[in-house]
């Protein structure tokens, strides 16, 4: 998400300050697009909490799928040993941390299904009549009990 060589000469504290207003800023960005009328489909791991509660605020009243993405940790581990440009172990510290909200509109498993067959099962998810969806409901669960946690974030614009 950042230049490599400026992250690097951070110092750790630092580092997680850049990628808290840059993750912060990629959410406006995204909200941004979305208030102007564009699709859009995002890839991002909410390790956070903080994140996940600002992206509910932020792109309130907009139509949100929310996608659960999932992988075994071995699998996943073997990826990023394969891939050989990230840092072992980041993979793990993720992998405890994103589903942790624990709702989807949609689950699909890239161990088992091809990137197409994933894409079937999301599309098909869209084709089907929809009452409630996972971003409404998680809203209603974590944004009452938190008051003013996300100052301005519903202003910032929607998706």
């Amino acid at each position: 998400m950042r230049a490599r060589p400026p992250t690097l000469r951070l110092r750790p504290e630092q580092l997680e300050l850049v990628l808290e207003r840059t993750v912060l800023g990629f959410h406006r960005a995204v909200a941004g697009m979305a208030a102007a009328g564009n699709p859009i489909l995002v890839d991002h791991v909410l390790r956070e909490p903080s994140w996940l509660l600002d992206c509910l605020a932020l792109f309130a009243g907009g139509d949100v799928v929310f996608v659960g993405v999932h992988c075994p940790l071995a699998e996943l581990e073997r990826r990023e040993r394969a891939r050989g440009d990230r840092e072992l172990g980041r993979v793990a510290y993720h992998f405890a941390r994103v589903h942790r909200h624990g709702s989807y509109d949609v689950e699909v498993d890239t161990s088992t299904s091809s990137p197409h067959a994933c894409a079937v099962e999301i599309l098909d998810f869209l084709a089907r009549p929809v009452t409630s969806r996972a971003f409404d409901q998680l809203r209603k669960a974590h944004l009452p009990a938190c008051p003013g946690a996300l100052e301005g974030g519903a202003a910032a614009g929607q998706e």
